[in-house]
């Protein structure tokens, strides 16, 4: 009989250290997994050497207070990084979390707990456009992610370009370790938030100051521009960028020299575990499927608790919130009664409004499909041109699905991860939810050899939805965080 924990925690970035702590802080028994060699996730990414060593301007605010979680998290709670989880399952009340288990030589293991928290964070979101194919054009978090866990700059002369606020601490970092920034260009005309003066008041001086850092380097803000084609033979040379109107529909052009391009468009929940689960979705503002929750972070599976941008991109702040409140909830649940914290709840409710709101002032407009040619690479993996894409259309596709079966966007290495959401808006549809039984690559002597071990004596086969009844209590008494 393998060990069952009370709570498993997937993600060691905000929202999971601080849900993890939380949890174990009330006296349950929690292990923390990752498939990263270091905690942080995507927004404390640092250096092997440790927080200390990354570059002055590359971390972010709040990295004091998320080392001293983490150091105190490992003297209360299992962690396990290094593990990469694939599946995760249900079945008589435990949950199995299967991961890869090392680096190079990586050993099938299966977690069983009680209760699960999920906060596996989200990725970049881009869109396509000529040329985006070509080496020296990258995501803006794939060039802030270079720099925060390795020190690299992504490239000499950079231009930043996309949509809502990450843009500006990309460009202030990459210009603080030594890039060149050439410009930073906003799509949308980068006043939406006055329509919230009391929600974007708090954030000002954040703002403000890597506003501050761009001028001190005399880095133009544009508005309302974008690239709209990258070009060079072998690389990266230079951008066309283009003037837009209020659809994004390019007015007139320029041509600004480069060797990189970071572009991002906002962010897309990783939902393969949820989803796996067969938790309940919802849409957020911007389309995008997200998990839905209620005010206490518990999804519609009983023993299964999202936090962070899994339930809607809200950045670290509200992903360290949601993650304490899903801990007191799981300790709740399982037998650890916490008293309420109404203070919490405020500053959630605060935090999450001012998400809205920002999804709200730096929407996806759809004048981005005239930037495409026929030639233009939709699915980077697989090759598909546009063309293909209206091909099968003409042939009777309706959907992104159908598209997907006739020409094969999203059939490759990322598995729809970077064209799924252009695909789905070119057949004029929001993105679907994904259904990946496999959520990491892994090899199929590894899904041969089963789960490693198993939560059942003699069970080898992943558990199912047959039993929602949630986990039985814990009646001891314990401290909350």
């Amino acid at each position: 009989m393998t060990r069952i924990h009370d709570l498993a925690v997937v993600g060691a970035g905000p929202a999971g250290v601080a849900g993890a702590l939380t949890a174990a802080l009330s006296g349950l028994d929690v292990v923390l997994i990752d498939g990263a060699a270091r905690p942080g996730g995507q927004y404390f990414r640092h250096p092997a050497e440790g927080f200390h060593a990354a570059r002055p301007g590359a971390l972010h605010h709040g990295l004091g207070r998320f080392t001293r979680q983490w150091e105190t998290l490992r003297e209360r709670a299992e962690v396990l990084l290094r593990h990469r989880v694939w599946a995760v399952g249900r079945a008589d009340g435990v949950v199995s979390v299967r991961c890869l288990e090392g680096d190079r030589e990586e050993r099938p293991r299966t977690v069983a707990a009680r209760g699960l928290l999920i906060a596996t964070g989200a990725h970049d979101r881009p869109l396509p456009f000529p040329g985006w194919d070509l080496p020296g054009v990258l995501t803006a978090g794939g060039a802030q992610a270079l720099l925060k866990g390795d020190l690299v700059l992504a490239g000499s002369g950079v231009v930043v370009a996309g949509t809502g606020p990450f843009l500006l601490p990309v460009a202030a970092g990459l210009a603080d370790a030594g890039a060149r920034v050439l410009g930073v260009h906003e799509a949308n005309g980068g006043f939406g938030l006055a329509r919230h003066p009391l929600l974007a008041a708090g954030r000002a001086g954040e703002a403000l100051g890597y506003g501050a850092r761009l001028a001190r380097r005399r880095i133009p803000y544009h508005r309302r521009e974008a690239v709209v084609a990258a070009h060079g033979d072998t690389a990266l040379t230079h951008v066309t960028v283009a003037s837009l109107d209020r659809d994004w529909r390019p007015v007139s052009t320029r041509t600004v020299e480069c060797d990189t391009l970071a572009v991002g468009y906002g962010f897309v929940p990783q939902l393969d575990l949820p989803v796996q689960l067969d938790c309940d979705t919802r849409r957020d503002p911007d389309g995008s499927p997200v998990v839905a929750v209620d005010t206490c972070m518990r999804t519609s599976v009983p023993g299964v608790y999202a936090a962070g941008e899994s339930t809607g991109v809200g950045g670290a702040a509200l992903a360290e919130v949601e993650g304490r409140v899903a801990g007191r909830s799981a300790a709740a649940d399982l037998g650890r009664p916490v008293p309420p914290d109404p203070a919490l709840s405020r500053r959630r409710d605060r935090l999450a409004a001012f998400a809205r709101a920002l999804q709200e002032a730096y929407p996806v407009r759809p004048g981005w499909r005239e930037w495409l040619r026929d030639d233009t690479l939709v699915c980077r993996c697989e090759e598909v041109p546009l063309s293909a894409v209206r091909e099968a259309q003409a042939m009777g596709a309706v959907d992104a699905r159908s598209v997907k079966l006739l020409a094969r966007p999203g059939m490759g290495w990322c598995q729809g991860r970077m064209c799924g959401y252009a695909v789905a808006c070119l057949t004029g549809e929001d993105p679907a939810p994904p259904r990946r039984p496999i959520a990491q690559p892994l090899r199929l002597g590894d899904l041969a050899a089963g789960p490693g071990s198993s939560p059942e004596p003699g069970g080898s086969e992943p558990p199912s939805r047959r039993d929602r009844t949630g986990a039985s209590p814990d009646p001891d008494p314990g401290a909350v965080l």
